[in-house]
Order: C-alpha cells, then sequence, then structure tokens
C-alpha cells in the first residue's frame, strides 16, 4: 500500500538505469540509481513498475535492500533474498520477483558504461527465450533447480511464455535437457 523509492520525477539525473520487460506483453521494470562513486556503493535507487501488487512490492523491498550496498554485492541480489525480506511471497507470485533485480542489474551495468568501466560490465552469455518477459536459458536452468518441474511451474517462477506463448516450444525443450542434466 505504500511502496517507497518510486521514480516520480521525469528529470531524476540517474547514474545508470535499467530496462526490462515489455509493456506490450506485460510488466516492465525501470531501475534507476545514483552511485556514491569514492565509496562504490548505491547512494539511490528509484524504480517505476507497470506490473501487480507483488512486483511492486517486491521492487520496493528490492530497493531498499540495495541502498547503501556496495555495487558487486547489489548485482547479486536475486529473487529469494527479495521474497524473504518481504516476508515470503505466495509461490503462485514468486516470478514478480524477477524483473526488479533483472533490471538493477542492468542499471549496474548501465552506470559502469557510462563510467568508462568497461571490465567490470558483467555479460551473462546466455540467450533469450522469452522476448516478452527478458527470460534467458540461464533463468530457466535456475528455475528448474528450484523446482520448477512442469511449464506452469516453469512460467510461476520466470513468468516466461505468459503472454504472446512463441516460446513455449522451446521452454519445454529446455526444461527437458536441464531436468535430465541435473536429475537424471
Amino acid at each position: 500500500m505504500n511502496p517507497r523509492n518510486v521514480l516520480r520525477d521525469d528529470h531524476y539525473q540517474e547514474d545508470g538505469r535499467g530496462l526490462v520487460g515489455n509493456i506490450q506483453c506485460g510488466d516492465e521494470m525501470l531501475v534507476v540509481i545514483k552511485v556514491d562513486k569514492e565509496k562504490g556503493t548505491i547512494a539511490d535507487c528509484k524504480w517505476k513498475t507497470y506490473g501487480c501488487a507483488s512486483a511492486i512490492a517486491s521492487t520496493s523491498v528490492m530497493s531498499e535492500i540495495v541502498t547503501g550496498m556496495p555495487l558487486d554485492e547489489a548485482f547479486e541480489v536475486g529473487p529469494k533474498q527479495i521474497a524473504a525480506a518481504l516476508g515470503q511471497l505466495p509461490d503462485h507470485k514468486i516470478h514478480c520477483s524477477v524483473l526488479g533485480d533483472k533490471a538493477l542489474r542492468a542499471a549496474i551495468n548501465d552506470y559502469y558504461t557510462r563510467t568508462g568501466q568497461h571490465e567490470k560490465v558483467i555479460k551473462e552469455e546466455s540467450r533469450i527465450i522469452c522476448k516478452c518477459m527478458n527470460v534467458t536459458d540461464h533463468e530457466i536452468e535456475e528455475a528448474v533447480l528450484d523446482g520448477a518441474r512442469t511449464l506452469l511451474e516453469l512460467q510461476e517462477k520466470t513468468k516466461m511464455s505468459t503472454v504472446c506463448g512463441k516460446c513455449k516450444d522451446d521452454a519445454e525443450t529446455l526444461l527437458k535437457v536441464y531436468m535430465k542434466k541435473h536429475f537424471s
């Protein structure tokens, strides 16, 4: 009911900006950060989302968690840490916490790029499977390791294939591949 650190100023002078998702396909998340350059920490984290209440709550909590945190530690913040800070989310809403951390990582990488610290940019060698929700093959593997065993469970954890459905066949194939890789 009272989200914190919502981006309300269209003229906010950020040091890094990350935008993920696709408003035409569903949720979209924007995260902007200001960096304390001397300390290498996030001095301020603001966000704006088009999503459900769980996505709003997750991103609000994430913005509080990472403020004051070193950039390298903030880059590692993920859905499990966000859900724990919320006091857990219902299983069918865990997927709502994934856009904020993706947008945060994009904002941190953007900061490094803007400041010429290209060696610090972390690019995951991954392939985007779901273009609508920007879900990669690595995230599908993480979801399988985190308990996804069916397409529905994969969708709940990642939000992939919930909009246009064009990635459904690839998602089902990768689900089987990662199940075999890790559990056979």
